[in-house]
């Protein structure tokens, strides 16, 4: 069956779905400028300041930005200003907008509307509304800390994260970012860990600048999300069940161009991506997200945008957000959006670099080295803090972006191998190699660029390099965790970088604090310190090439982990170092490790089983028919040419014909033996009782035979016409848009 293309010219969008382009000016010709429209949406704080008496707006903002808890009379204020500028935005509803350890979104809508005493229709918000709401908790994973009849959970209002105004068809949704806890208080969420270990860090941060005469009120981790994703035409993507069903391509034979010729990296943005770009900005920069860069990404139709830094919290919320509105205005477009770590086999998968830094209260970047970084003790000790997490704690790293798409991207050529390590580039290296020898010797640290070009301008060189093979890589002022899945929330991994820095931050505190107690200068102390800490975090420092297999060999020299897939990888949330740090901090109870942990392995079975199911039946409903079909014409052609033989004398196509059918025929027996082979070994698993026995038999037995089904249908695929062939292609979907 031959698969036609979308006219991009002919796409039809619904009336209330129009571009977001169409905000215009007064004229009704031209967009207006992002700066008069930028957050329109959110109770941010130029919103606050005209809607809230001027004392109440003092003590929400001090709340915001110190930490400060929330009071009930308070609320009552907040919540009636919040509710008089949202039905002034046409808004009908309300919703605790919150992030469940499936790592989507979720929400329940509620009508501003009650009933008075009267009977009278009243549009009506309380204090209490704002604060806290009940969603049903055991709809949603809990990992066995909540059975199937507890179903009560709360949700409770984050005050640091503006609430936003969501536009529907019929009026807009007032969305209140929230944590979700259990009846209990257990966190069933991703925000509350990561609430909780930006508290951490905070504390362990502001006890070490004052070692170095430095106060703080407030330090805080920023994060600044790059997102990639693949844009396919949405006629192909439904005519694709693997897709819809599994979020990537089960099968599809390589097209004769791929990636190799790199002509798509920074190329020229296609007009019908373009502008889907476009109106996704408009749509982001209502809500108050500032997506900063967007460009063409390496592989065909892959992109990526990214936002600007933003409190971890906040730039987690902002991340759902993004991959909700590109998913909307994508399909108002004809386009459907994959944010799927590894859509299509042979061609770079997305991920989704999460650049992290840490910021005192008075914007001053803690991991700026400045002008001489040598002589930047306070900068060296956060740096080297860094090292020690992630040396320390490398492997709940790696669980901590471990998911079943992930594994097919992680360890492939355009993504870090499944082994932390850190690259500082040349300056820093030598810097912390002259520190831990003792040398004096002067290290330079930042050099002028001329190319002797008269009309060009002399630049000054980074001191550092990118190493895009580095998982864990400081890019100047940030670490740059590259290792992070293109669909997965980013609370996680934020949750426990920050709470592996807290720790070493803490340790390197406390043995600074015990050198001076001694008798020591802090100068001294600290040099003692760090020379030890870079001593022993030395094999997680790598500059070289990630991909290489020399690499893996010296990565196990070394002694680093290598965790190649996602059931061994989240061992880490069982190893006692792990969780003896992250309940030490109070991140999260030994409860709550625990259900992350369940709810995980729980989702990567779920998982493969669908894509067991779905190839199966791919392959049974579409595959083997076409060859089928295909087979029986080519019986008949055979048996034609051999009737003309007999006639005319001549051989004809005979040989031809007959080989391609024995090739088809051949393929046909392998497909459907390797068929049963998968049914066998899935009804095997289903019968294990143990989750955990059960993701290992699927990462080690099952995948394996889905490649093999994979590849016998490939080469079906390019035996086989277009006429007969029933499923969109490579070459059309990464090449027709």
């Amino acid at each position: 069956m031959a698969v036609k293309s979308v006219d991009p010219t002919n796409v039809q969008i619904p009336s209330y779905a129009r571009p977001a382009s169409a905000v215009l000016s007064g004229n009704g010709s031209h967009p207006q400028r992002a700066v008069d429209y930028f957050g329109k949406n959110t109770f941010n704080d130029r919103v606050m300041r005209e809607k809230l008496p001027k004392e109440a707006y003092k003590r929400l903002v001090e709340i915001i930005r110190k930490g400060k808890k929330l009071d009930r009379d308070l609320a009552d204020t907040v919540a009636h200003a919040m509710k008089e500028w949202a039905l002034e935005n046409n808004v009908t509803h309300f919703t605790h907008w919150f992030q469940p350890m499936t790592g989507l979104t979720a929400e329940k809508h509620d009508a501003f509307l009650s009933i008075d005493a009267d009977g009278q229709i009243i549009e009506r918000f309380s204090g209490d509304q704002l604060i806290q709401g009940e969603p049903d908790a055991s709809s949603f994973p809990s990992g066995g800390m909540r059975t199937t009849f507890e179903a009560r959970g709360y949700t409770m209002w984050d005050p640091s994260s503006p609430a936003f105004i969501l536009e529907g068809p019929r009026g807009g949704i007032l969305c209140i970012p929230s944590v979700f806890i259990s009846y209990n208080g257990e966190a069933l969420d991703k925000k509350t860990p990561l609430l909780r270990s930006m508290q951490v860090l905070d504390q362990a941060a502001r006890k070490v600048l004052e070692l170095f005469g430095h106060h703080a009120e407030r330090v805080i981790s920023t994060l600044g999300p790059e997102q990639e994703y693949f844009l396919i035409d949405l006629d192909y993507y439904n005519r694709r069940p693997d897709l819809i069903l599994a979020n990537r391509t089960l099968i599809g034979a390589r097209p004769p161009k791929g990636q190799e010729m790199e002509d798509h990296y920074f190329g020229s943005i296609k007009e019908r991506v373009l502008a889907f770009m476009q109106d996704a900005e408009v749509e982001l920069y209502k809500l108050g997200v500032p997506a900063k860069t967007r460009h063409n990404e390496v592989a065909p139709h892959q992109y990526e945008i990214a936002q600007i830094h933003a409190e971890a919290n906040v730039a987690a919320d902002r991340n759902q957000l993004v991959m909700e509105i590109l998913k909307k205005v994508a399909a108002r477009h004809g386009l459907a959006l994959l944010l799927h770590e590894k859509p299509f086999q042979g061609v770079n998968g997305s991920g989704k670099h999460v650049n992290w830094s840490i910021m005192d209260d008075q914007n001053h970047n803690l991991l700026d080295p400045g002008q001489t970084p040598k002589e930047n003790l306070q900068f060296l000790v956060f740096l080297v803090s860094v090292l020690r997490a992630v040396h320390r704690y490398a492997d709940i790293l790696r669980a901590s972006i471990a998911s079943a798409g992930n594994d097919h991207r992680l360890g492939a050529n355009e993504a870090p191998p499944a082994i932390m390590s850190v690259f500082l580039g040349a300056t820093i290296s030598k810097i912390l190699d002259s520190i831990e020898s003792g040398s004096d010797e002067p290290v330079s640290e930042q050099k002028i660029l001329d190319l002797g070009i008269s009309n060009l301008p002399k630049i000054l060189q980074d001191n550092t390099d990118r190493n895009r093979t580095s998982p864990f890589a400081f890019t100047g002022n940030k670490f740059e965790f590259r290792a992070v899945g293109s669909s997965a929330s980013i609370s996680l991994p934020a949750t426990i970088i920050n709470a592996a820095v807290a720790d070493s931050l803490n340790f390197i505190h406390d043995e600074i604090q015990n050198r001076m107690q001694s008798g020591k200068d802090l100068r001294t102390a600290t040099f003692e310190v760090l020379r030890a800490q870079i001593k022993e975090t030395k094999p997680i420092r790598f500059e070289g090439n990630n991909y290489s297999e020399e690499w893996k060999q010296e990565a196990a020299r070394r002694g680093l982990p290598n965790l190649p897939h996602t059931p061994a990888a989240l061992q880490a949330f069982r190893k006692k170092e792990n969780i003896a740090m992250l309940t030490r901090l109070g991140v999260y109870s030994e409860s709550e490790i625990e259900s992350r942990y369940n709810t995980k392995i729980e989702q990567f079975c779920k998982t493969l089983t669908i894509e067991v199911q779905t190839l199966t039946n791919l392959c049974q409903t579409m595959v083997i028919p076409a060859a089928l079909e295909y087979q029986n014409r080519l019986i008949q052609n055979v048996r034609g040419l051999h009737d003309l033989k007999n006639i005319v004398g001549k051989a004809g196509q005979t040989d031809h014909q007959a080989k391609l059918l024995i090739a088809i025929t051949e393929h046909l027996e392998k497909l459907q033996e390797a068929l049963e082979q998968l049914h066998g070994e899935l009804e095997t698993v289903e019968a294990l009782g143990d989750e955990t026995q059960k993701a290992f038999r699927f990462a080690e037995t099952v995948r394996p035979m889905m490649d093999r089904i994979r590849e016998i249908s490939d080469e079906l695929e390019e035996l086989i016409p277009d006429t007969f062939w029933p499923l969109p292609k490579y070459r059309e979907m990464l090449f027709i848009m």
